[in-house]
């Protein structure tokens, strides 16, 4: 499942490519011309017509192959978000949180014996647990118990 702009993004890489090809055969192109020449009001031909042309084609290829994989860097990313909003459970609907209650949403606090959390009486870590009792508010207060990252009770609720 690839997007429209995962296939406009290569030939730009394609084009930088080839201006970075190119470039570089023109340099090698002038370098090889000056090296022949003895004087210098010999060499500036071949300086003006394949090494300075070359070496903005060497300069255009590399922008272009930049800006090619970030674009499809971009494109990759959004390729992957489609296909993670494609993938929400079925009966909600996209862009809402699923998420958004705790798991546990009891009013009533436990805590189990030697423990060093508080806990709902719906929450995972307790339930069915027959040694949790009640939470004590001296407990909660003085701060040796600290709440639960599961159920998040809030400190009103003691």
């Amino acid at each position: 499942m690839r997007t429209m702009r995962l296939r406009t993004v290569h030939p730009v890489l394609w084009a930088g490519w080839a201006a970075l090809a190119a470039g570089a055969v023109l340099c090698v192109l002038g370098w090889y011309g000056v090296s022949g020449e003895r004087f210098a009001e010999r060499q500036l031909p071949y300086l003006a017509s394949c090494t300075v042309p070359g070496a903005a084609l060497i300069v255009a290829g590399s922008v272009l192959i930049t800006h090619g994989r970030g674009a499809l860097a971009a494109a990759r990313v959004e390729e992957l978000y489609g296909l993670l909003v494609a993938a929400e459970p079925e009966g909600t609907e996209p862009g809402t949180a699923s998420a958004a209650a705790p798991l546990a949403v009891s009013g009533e606090l436990l805590m189990v014996p030697g423990g060093t959390l508080w806990h709902r009486v719906d929450c995972p870590l307790v339930a069915g647990k027959a040694e949790a009792v009640p939470v004590d508010a001296k407990l909660v207060r003085g701060g040796e118990l600290s709440p639960c990252p599961i159920c998040e009770p809030a400190e009103a609720d003691d």
